[in-house]
């Protein structure tokens, strides 16, 4: 055998290549996740443990929400909503800026509650948990749900002058540790809603996101104006469909025309898994 056959035989396939692309792209997400869940759990603790109120960030100040919930009360009256800190404003820009020049990574590579529910999607896998697909139709109209909750938090926000939300929040609930130092402190429609969330997660693949984030509301209208979305090339496509099927959002992936629904979170799964050159 000669060298060049040996050369060639050593090459890896495309099934191989396309292996080995949807391994780096997890890895790197999954550290990435894993990363900023390791800052707001130390933030949370810290906030947790603190011998004088006030004195370190709770994991409010770290969520970029908090500046479309005190939008209205700032631009209006020039102050700030109750526990909203300067902060919230200063992220919430820059997530704007940041998904209005490349999508909407946030959701699917910053946000902890999202990590979360990757985590809890594998657990129900590897549990052999049964999957609840949603009908097409029905998937559609729930997506709806994002922009009911966006409504309600402002409305009462507004009207009330306090977070709202707080009350009702699943990455407050779980993210900000209160279950554990102070579980009699929690309110019981948080508990509610993160065991809602929790528990469908393991069931339906990034329940929250798709059907009631209100931030991921806002992220998907400001994504439509991105300069940079994933797009389907059409004259490499095969319609294999292999990209629809690790979206963690159940987009149809294989049928953008030519850009994916502005509902991505920016996972690139669907990129990893692509067996065509020129994709």
């Amino acid at each position: 055998m000669s060298i060049d056959e040996r050369a060639v035989r050593r090459r890896p396939t495309k099934a191989q290549q396309r292996k080995g692309r949807i391994r780096n792209t997890l890895l790197a997400r999954r550290l990435t996740q894993l990363g900023f869940a390791v800052v707001i759990i130390v933030a949370a603790v810290r906030h947790q443990l603190e011998p004088t109120a006030g004195t370190s960030a709770s994991v409010d100040a770290l969520c970029p929400f908090g500046a479309m919930e005190t939008l209205i009360t700032w631009l209006t009256t020039g102050t700030l909503i109750s526990r909203i800190h300067p902060s919230n404003l200063v992220l919430g820009g820059a997530l704007l800026i940041a998904t209005l020049l490349a999508g909407n990574p946030f959701c699917g590579w910053i946000c902890p509650l999202g990590s979360v529910q990757d985590l809890l999607w594998r657990l129900g896998r590897w549990l052999h948990l049964p999957e609840l697909k949603v009908p097409t139709r029905l998937d559609k109209q729930l997506r709806w749900g994002r922009y009911v909750v966006l409504a309600l938090v402002i409305c009462f926000s507004v009207s009330t002058a306090k977070l709202w939300f707080a009350d009702y929040d699943p990455y407050l609930a779980i993210l900000g540790l209160d279950w554990l130092f102070n579980p009699g402190g929690m309110a019981v429609a948080g508990i509610i809603t993160a065991a809602v969330v929790l528990v469908g997660s393991s069931l339906v693949n990034r329940l929250w996101c798709r059907y009631l984030c209100p931030l991921g509301g806002v992220l998907s209208v400001l994504s439509r104006f991105s300069f940079l979305r994933i797009r389907r090339n059409e004259n490499a496509c095969t319609d294999c469909t292999l990209c629809d099927r690790p979206c963690p959002v159940g987009l149809q992936v294989s049928t953008a025309a030519p850009a994916v629904s502005a509902d991505c979170i920016g996972c690139l799964d669907c990129v990893a898994t692509c067996p065509s050159k020129g994709r």
